[in-house]
């Protein structure tokens, strides 16, 4: 949580799981339409966040509502009871003006940005709306495209970036000999993960970005793909890793696994559906300001998996974001049978909007915005209630379910050790 101090700002981003608490995120380069620009930089600052909320928000606040949340913020600032000559944005300027008046100017640009911070934080759902600084703005760029500009996974298990896969995997061995604590050995597993695969190698040696999908082929029958976040290359991943085993008459079930993905990019999502469900089919909707806007799948089925007549989705309480939408978009669609848990229930979709009014030569802010929420496949709300399995891994019959579900033993089986892993 951020700490709001007047005097002190102390901007810290939390992560959900890597992912900036594992949000679904746009990034917004439009300018909105201008509108009369306060003489006084920090005024005009406070005043356009104002304004973005009130176009971008996904929900349709009220003067009333939004001035209050200013007058709250100014209050608390400023350790002193203040009132509003209006409730709405010209009040809300003329209490700025009254205010920072009495502000020393080195204490301005902080207050400012507190009080921007602070507005935003108090927008519903709590927190999930930040001031971002420029730092901010590049974490959240590289955990949404899978990069980590700390890590070097080459240098972790010694080899160059041209080693072949047999000189990566005796280097694993090699490494893996010589952890002595978990954290060394899962680091060591972690770069193994990320270059085991060519393709993956490669991708990784020019831009850094990490690969989102871990697979094996748990019997002749039964191939696992489990997704752990969704980033702007996950989709390629998906066609490269199901067209490896695309072979041979066995192959025919699929377990397809959503258990601790933090969301991601959700721009790709009707990409990512369309080989699942077709093309042209309305994958899922969003909510903003009193309206639900379809989202059409952009691309038709996919090759490799034309083969699964048999599907299982895996979810838990850490799926979230754009794994919940893809998840109530496979439910829709009736693709498989989801088992697991009720899903983490966050539903809201982000954006980055710059700002053109800035208070300081040296930084440059922007919002981090709920702009929408989305909808499960009933119509209702993912944030605050997930999305339910048709069977519920709680339930002390749910192997008995999912046999009746599909009449085949084993895949019950390998589900069951699937969950004991993790």
């Amino acid at each position: 949580m951020k700490k709001i101090l007047l005097g002190i700002l102390v901007v810290v981003v939390l992560f959900g799981g890597g992912l900036v608490a594992g949000k679904m995120v746009w990034v917004d380069k439009e300018k909105t339409e201008k509108v009369e620009v306060n003489e006084d930089k920090y005024v005009a600052f406070s005043l356009e966040i104002w304004d973005k909320i009130k176009e971008n928000y996904w929900e349709k606040i009220s003067d009333d509502e939004l001035s209050g949340i200013y007058l709250a913020a100014v209050d608390k600032l400023s350790g002193v009871s203040n009132s509003l000559k209006s409730k709405d944005r010209e009040g809300v300027e003329r209490l700025l003006e009254s205010i920072l008046k009495e502000i020393d100017d080195s204490k301005k640009k902080e207050f400012s940005a507190t009080l921007g911070d602070m507005v935003l934080a108090n927008l519903k759902p709590f927190e999930r709306s930040r001031l971002y600084s420029q730092k901010e703005e590049k974490d959240l760029s590289n955990n949404v495209n899978n990069i980590n500009p700390n890590s070097n996974y080459f240098e972790e298990l010694g080899v160059s970036e041209k080693a072949t896969d047999k000189e990566i995997a005796m280097a694993f061995e090699e490494k893996s000999q010589q952890a002595t604590t978990a954290a060394q050995k899962a680091e060591v597993e972690k770069a193994f993960e990320v270059l085991k695969d060519e393709e993956s190698r490669k991708t990784y040696a020019v831009s850094g970005v990490e690969p989102t999908i871990e697979y094996a082929l748990r019997t002749p029958r039964i191939f696992h793909v489990h997704l752990t976040k969704f980033s702007p290359t996950t989709l390629d991943e998906f066609a490269r890793v199901t067209e490896k085993v695309d072979k041979g008459t066995e192959l025919d079930t699929l377990i397809f696994d959503l258990r601790g993905n933090i969301g991601g990019a959700i721009d790709g999502l009707p990409y990512f559906l369309g080989p699942f469900i077709g093309a042209d089919n309305y994958g899922y909707q969003f909510y903003h300001q009193g309206e639900k806007e379809d989202y059409v799948t952009k691309v038709g089925w996919m090759n490799s998996l034309v083969r699964y007549n048999k599907v299982v989705i895996l979810i838990d309480e850490n799926s979230q974001s754009t794994a919940e939408v893809m998840a109530a978009s496979l439910k829709k669609y009736n693709v498989g049978v989801v088992v697991g848990t009720t899903s983490k229930g966050w539903g809201t979709v982000e954006r980055v909007i710059p700002l053109d009014n800035q208070i300081a030569e040296d930084e440059t802010f922007s919002i981090f915005l709920v702009h929408r929420i989305t909808l499960r496949e009933d119509g209702q709300p993912i944030e605050g209630l997930g999305v339910e399995p048709h069977i519920s891994i709680k339930s002390s019959n749910w192997k008995n379910e999912l046999l009746a579900r599909y009449n085949y033993p084993e895949i019950v089986t390998v589900v069951d050790e699937i969950l004991k892993e993790k």
